[in-house]
């Protein structure tokens, strides 16, 4: 038996679904001033069962969306410094010896939580990293041979600074391709800024932010969005988009199948919040970069071809392959 047991969801409906989003995107909105795309990013990730990759200089706000979207949802949380000291057994726990019981016992590590915040992920080497890989993709964790399921739902929020930072490592490839999407901050407008300046002089604003969600209510919005309707033709044109990525002469490494998996996943989320129940061509491409292009590699030398080339291919690779017309059926 799981330690965990998922909560039994409620059911909802179109309306309750627009609701309940609506206070959590407007919680976290309380925090994150003038980032509507990555608040949106945040939940899309959380609704479709998916991880999320912020990247973006220090200072922007990567830690704060992460914490402010867990303060918005009831549910266990645990951050994690990763640091160059960090050990995997820190993030997925340890085997103790109990000398009353003489027997050795499981010390759960940081990785038992609904939400977890992996600060700076790609600041600790490799190895523990990697400690991350079989909880992000099975929502499980073995140690010693013994295999011991997570909560339910269960996210992982990572922020890296860019690798040209001092003391970074690069994630692996196969880590990147656990993550769902990964998106950046930027700087904020003038006015956000500004704003911010006002209000955070004063007092801090996550110290305001309630939960407006619990783990119920969740795994109802994770059902409703599971049930959003996807048409062959919008099937065979996620296809065509993430293997046209494997032939494209200016990428050297293409989109895997979970890649493609997972953006059917966030498409269908994507139609929820704007109140569809159906997958439209533009859901699909309005969330290609931010769930592929993380995952593609370059060709050696297409860098020359501008500052952002895996961004630049799939744009061509969206202007090339055929849209379909019906996307009902």
């Amino acid at each position: 038996m799981p330690d965990n047991p998922p909560p039994s969801p409620t059911v909802i409906d179109a309306p309750a679904f627009a609701a309940q989003t609506s206070a959590i995107v407007g919680s976290i909105g309380r925090v994150i001033d003038g980032k509507p795309d990555a608040v949106r990013s945040a939940l899309v990730c959380l609704l479709a069962e998916g991880h999320l990759l912020i990247e973006d200089v220090p200072g922007v706000g990567k830690t704060v969306l992460a914490k402010a979207l867990a303060a918005s949802v009831d549910a266990t949380v645990r951050r994690i410094q990763f640091t160059p000291d960090l050990l995997p057994g820190d993030v997925t726990g340890v085997s103790v010896y109990n000398p009353v019981d003489r027997e050795f016992e499981f010390k759960r590590g940081a990785v038992f939580a609904n939400i977890v915040i992996a600060d700076e992920i790609n600041r600790s080497s490799p190895k523990t990293q990697s400690a991350l890989l079989e909880a992000m993709e099975e929502g499980q964790v073995t140690v010693d041979g013994s295999t011991h399921p997570l909560p339910d739902p269960f996210l992982v929020v990572a922020t890296q600074n860019p690798l040209e930072m001092e003391g970074t490592y690069a994630l692996p490839e196969a880590q990147r391709d656990r993550f769902m999407m990964r998106i950046s901050m930027g700087y904020p407008d003038a006015a956000a800024e500004a704003e911010m300046l006002r209000q955070r002089d004063i007092v801090n604003p996550l110290a305001s932010v309630t939960a407006v969600a619990d783990t119920r209510s969740i795994a109802a919005l994770i059902a409703w969005a599971r049930s959003v309707h996807v048409a062959p033709a919008i099937e065979e044109y996620t296809v065509a988009l993430a293997q046209a990525t494997r032939v494209d002469p200016s990428l050297h490494l293409g989109a895997s199948p979970r890649a493609t998996l997972q953006l059917i996943r966030a498409a269908k989320v994507w139609a929820a919040l704007d109140g569809r129940d159906f997958v439209i061509p533009d859901d699909v491409t309005a969330l290609l970069i931010p769930v592929l292009a993380h995952r593609l590699l370059p060709a050696r030398g297409a860098h020359r071809a501008g500052a952002q080339p895996v961004e630049a291919a799939l744009r061509q690779i969206v202007d090339r392959v055929r849209v379909p017309v019906a996307t009902r059926a």
